[in-house]
């Protein structure tokens, strides 16, 4: 068994606990805040057989597509001063990060 933790966008969350759901992975959602932008993230925990790993991460990938967004420099990491009066910088967004862990012992009660 593996276990697949996953780090999506809040944004994306809902629709991919659904299409999870729908093709029977059994899923326990977490939140979580993003490091870089300080922005809410949803992280997933999926047990799943090694055989449906791909399947599992062919959703999330499916799912949680990278975005270009505008953001107000003053939610830059290290911005100060002056820096906070200029203009919105464009940054990518969103997408997946997914990990794959082995699973010695999985016990569902």
């Amino acid at each position: 068994m593996k276990l697949l933790i996953a780090i999506v966008s809040d944004e994306d969350s809902n629709i991919l606990a659904d299409k999870l759901n729908r093709q029977g992975f059994s899923i326990t959602k977490l939140c979580s805040t993003g490091g870089f932008l300080k922005s809410g993230n949803t992280t997933f925990l999926i047990a799943t057989e090694n055989e449906k790993v791909e399947e599992a991460i062919e959703i999330i990938r499916e799912t949680c597509k990278s975005k270009r967004r505008m953001i107000a420099p003053e939610k830059l990491p290290g911005s100060f001063g002056t820096f906070n009066m200029a203009m919105p910088v464009e940054v990518n967004i969103g997408g997946a990060t997914v990990f794959t862990l082995n699973i010695e012992q999985f016990i569902k009660m």
